[in-house]
Formats: C-alpha cells, structure tokens, sequence
C-alpha cells in the first residue's frame, strides 16, 4: 500500500486488489486429498482388497458348487420363494441361473452394503472427525477453502470406489468362468462404484447434521440398513411390491442385470442421487459454522441427574444413541434370519459345502444347525458394538475430554471401567435383542415353540466371548493406545474362520485361535459350560492388565 503525498489518499497495486486465496470454497483440495490418501493409506487398500478377494472367491467357488446346470436349476427353484428372494434380490436373475447371474443375484446386494459402509467411514473420517477434534479449523485457518474439506473428502471415497469397481472389473474377467464376461464384469465393478458415491453423497448430508462424527455415520448407517430392507421387503414381494424396491439404490445397481441384460441406466440414478446429496451437503455446510451442526443442541436440565454425576451414568449416556442403533438394528437381522428358518431345509439340501458344515455341526434339525451357524454372524456383529464402545475411552483421551475428569477425584479405574462396563453390559444386551428376534420369528416360521427359548439362550451364549473381545480391547488401550485399532482382529477373525471357515473346511485349530470358536454351538450342539467359565475368567484377566496399564502410564494431554 502507498500513500500519496500530501492527498493522505491510499492505494492498493494490482496485486493486492486480487481476492485471497483462502476465500475461494475450493482452495486446497489437492492438498487435502494427497493427504487423506496418505492417511488411509493401510485402512482403504484393506477395504478393497478384501471386498475383491471376498468376492473372487465366492465366484470361484460357484464354478466347484454348481458346476451342473442341473444344480443351478435346482438352487434357482429355492431361492424363488419371499424368504430367499429377500436374502438375495430380485427374481429375473432366476431366469437363467448362470455363473453370472448367480453373482449378481446372490453377492451384489450384500457387498453393497459394504461398499456404503466404506464411503460412509471415509467421509465422516475426514469431516465431522476433523471437525470434532479441532483439526479442521486449524487447517482452515490457512488458505484452505470452506468447501476444501468435504470435496477431497468425497474425492478419497470416490477414488476408493473406483478402484474397487476397475479391480472387480479385471479379475472377474480374468476368471475364465462361464458366463462371466468383460462387458458384465465391467457393469458389476461400476454397480458397486455407483452404491458407494450414493452413500458417500449421503454422509456429507449427516456430517452437516451432527456435531458429532458418531451421530453422522450412525444415521448414514440407518440409510444404508433402510435401503436393503426397502430391497428386500421389494424383492419379497414380488412383482407386487417392486415399487418398494425402486425406492433403495441398492435395488438400482441390482437392477442392472450384469451378466443378464446389462442395463446401464440403472446406475445413472445412482449418480444423479450422488450429485443431489453431494450438492445438498455443500449447500448445508454454509448454513452452519466449523465444529457446530444444524440440529441445535437441546438445552439440558439445570442440573445434572444423579446418574450423570456418576462415572457408570454418564458414561451410559454417550453410549445411548449408538447402544439404541445396534439394537434396533440385531433384532431386525435375528428377524430376518429367524424368517428363513422353515425354508432353510429347501434352500440348503442341493448346497454341499453347507450340507457338509450342518452334518459336522449335528442338532436335532436342520433349522437348528443352521440357526447355530447364523449365531456366529450375530455374535460378530454384537463384537463390533463392544469394539466400538470399549475404544470409546482412546477417543476421549486423544480429544482431551478425560484430561479434566481425570484431574477430579474420579480414578482412573473408575473412568476406564465405567465405559467397559457400558461395552460388555450393552453388548450383552444386544446379543439378547438378537436372540429374542431370532427365536420369535424361527418359532413362526418353523411351527416349533421351543425355538424361541433355544435360540435366545443360544445368543447369550456368546456373551463370555464378547467380554474377552472387551477386554482384549481394553488391554491395548491400557498399555498400547496407539495401537487399538488392532483390537478389530477379533471380530474380522472370528468372522472369516467362524462362519466363512466352516464353508471353506478351515482346519480345526485355527477356529480354536478364536474365543468364539470354543463356544459350543447351540442350538445344535449340548451346552458344556467348561469353555464359557473360562473365557469369563480370561476375559476378567485382560480387564485387570488393561487397568494395571492405563493406571502407569501417561495420560495424553492437549
């Protein structure tokens, strides 16, 4: 700036009339995706790879299964009843049950749901999650746009969901099964790509929302579970209730029929749907400042309950909102699984690799040896909950909301333990939801009464290996925080050689590396209450090491 003299009249250079860098709503978004991929750099390559082996292998193994087309027919003819038909999609695949089809019909709906999953993570991760710990106004504080943020955050999704659609596209085709083409592979890989920017463009409605990273990716989660029951009560449906169906974009990349008729256009309502929500969360973000969200805070009482002044109460009220989720959300898969129960005989006789997997487990019934097989897939999802719940002290400590209680009179015990036993109580209570799910809707589909009693009981059983799955977790907390995450091994593993293991004849003592491989599988097998007493006391062990850690070492501060 000069002044001219004697006129006290300033003036700018043509430079300095130039609107700053940091005004423009994009500056910086190069920047911000280099580093969201440096970032999840192990975490994204891990989500699509396993989602591309996932389904390599399932592919590969419908060419051993059903390697007749007698066989094919046969499995076309069971899955076309309400309760098969909603376990998988809609009925035009069953046509012509080819490799492909089978593909289409039996993988595409389910890896949906992860592909979401994936994009809902990644979004929330390099928004809300910014926002909540500070970060995000501290990099806007430079010149970094207003818009920087969620762009480069879609962009990361974007680019994940791309390579997960070019990866599926490639290694389908390479395959060599029959029926699995190029143009069909291409249409599959892209479905997937087409879900995932949906519900990528939906978390960047719910991280305008929320203040709070956890509230934004459970209503985008309760899109995404919305969509496959609109799907599902479509496809169940029939021709009838199609209109439901239409409804969900999971249905969409469905409808695209690869390997069928290679419908395009499905998917470009998937990405007019992208662009609607992607636009609408830009458009909300100016609506509201950094760190706050649209829906107000509710005002509180003017004093605090007597459970809120209490470590166990308000420890239970963080936890509320995600504990509520995960309920509603287990009693209506235990429904769900419970319907097919009185089909599962039908459905399953011309599958020999299940058929191999229910003889070894034994029961009374068919029913009942597949109900002890589903309890895995229950028990998982229960464990994600106590994952998620017992990493909740890392989440406060690195946020710096432990600092000031801790400086109190409250222990650090007392603290640590009041969210584990939120994690173990309400996992336990989840595990019951499913059961009571599951055995209602078992003994209606079945006629059996005595289902309802079997199978609740069924899913408490896993409660033990739930509390190690906590205390595991814990345990990392209390003398490797940095390295918690790994406490995600347990489920994943429990998963892959509990329910995929019994399927691909994993050999024995891998399962026994599991603590939910020494539950007894009830309702098939007798109850032997040796293994549970055990895990309880181990599960008691980790507890007391990961307490004896957090209490010696040091406590991160902001």
């Amino acid at each position: 700036m000069t002044t001219a003299p004697g006129t006290g009249t300033s003036h700018r250079s043509p430079s300095s009339t130039r609107t700053p860098t940091r005004t423009r709503p994009l500056a910086g978004v190069g920047a911000l995706v280099r580093f969201g991929l440096r970032r999840d750099r192990v975490r994204l390559p891990v989500w699509v790879l396993a989602l591309f082996a996932g389904t390599l292998a399932t592919a590969g193994n419908y060419r051993t299964l059903y390697a007749d087309p007698e066989d094919r027919a046969s499995i076309a003819t069971t899955m076309n009843s309400p309760a098969g038909l909603a376990m998988t999609g809609p009925r035009h695949y069953l046509d012509d049950y080819t490799f492909g089809a089978m593909l289409g019909h039996q993988m595409l709906g389910f890896t949906a749901v992860l592909v979401g999953l994936m994009s809902v993570l990644t979004v929330t991760r390099h928004t809300r999650a910014e926002e909540e710990t500070g970060r995000a106004e501290l990099v806007r504080s430079t010149a970094v746009g207003r818009h920087a943020h969620l762009a480069a955050a879609l962009i990361v999704a974007a680019l994940a969901n791309l390579a997960l659609a070019l990866l599926l596209a490639l290694g389908l085709s390479g395959l060599g099964v029959e029926s699995v083409d190029t143009g069909g592979s291409l249409l599959y890989g892209f479905a997937h790509a087409a879900v995932g920017l949906v519900f990528a463009g939906t978390a960047a409605v719910t991280v305008q929302i929320t203040a709070h990273a956890r509230g934004a990716s459970g209503m985008a989660l309760a899109v995404i579970g919305a969509a496959y029951v609109l799907r599902a009560a479509g496809d169940a449906g029939g021709d009838g209730g199609d209109a439901l169906s239409w409804l969900s974009p999971i249905s969409w990349a469905q409808r695209t029929y690869a390997y069928v008729d290679d419908r395009v256009w499905p998917l470009l309502l998937c990405l007019a749907l992208a662009v609607l929500t992607a636009a609408a969360g830009f458009a909300l973000s100016t609506r509201r400042d950094v760190g706050a969200g649209l829906r107000a805070a509710r005002l509180g009482n003017a004093a605090a309950s007597g459970a809120l002044s209490r470590p166990l109460g308000f420890a239970l009220r963080l936890h509320r909102g995600m504990l509520l989720g995960f309920g509603a959300g287990l009693l209506l898969m235990g429904a769900m699984y419970g319907s097919i129960l009185g089909d599962a005989e039908d459905m399953l006789k011309n599958i020999e690799q299940i058929q191999e997997a229910i003889e070894e487990i034994g029961g009374a019934t068919v029913a009942e040896s597949f109900a002890s097989i589903v309890m895995i897939v229950i028990s998982v999802v229960a464990a994600v909950y106590a994952v998620m719940a017992a990493l909740r002290p890392r989440s406060e400590e690195t946020a710096g909301r432990a600092e000031p209680l801790l400086a109190t009179g409250l222990s650090r015990a007392r603290w640590a333990g009041s969210h584990l036993a939120v994690a173990t109580a309400g996992g336990t209570a989840l595990l019951l939801a499913a059961g009571i799910g599951f055995g209602a809707s078992g003994a209606a589909s079945t006629g059996d009464g005595s289902l309802f009693g079997k199978l609740t009981v069924a899913a408490l059983a896993y409660a033990p290996a739930l509390w190690v799955t906590s205390g595991f977790t814990l345990a990392l907390f209390g003398w490797f925080p940095r390295a918690v995450a790994a406490a995600w091994i347990v489920p994943v593993y429990a998963f892959v050689v509990g329910y995929l293991g019994q399927l691909l004849q994993f050999p024995d003592w891998m399962n026994n590396l599991s603590p939910f491989g020494h539950i007894p599988r009830l309702p098939a097998a007798e109850f032997d209450w040796t293994p549970p007493v055990l895990l309880t006391l181990l599960a008691a062990g980790l507890v007391w090491l990961g307490l004896a850690g957090f209490r010696r070492r040091d406590l991160e501060t902001k």
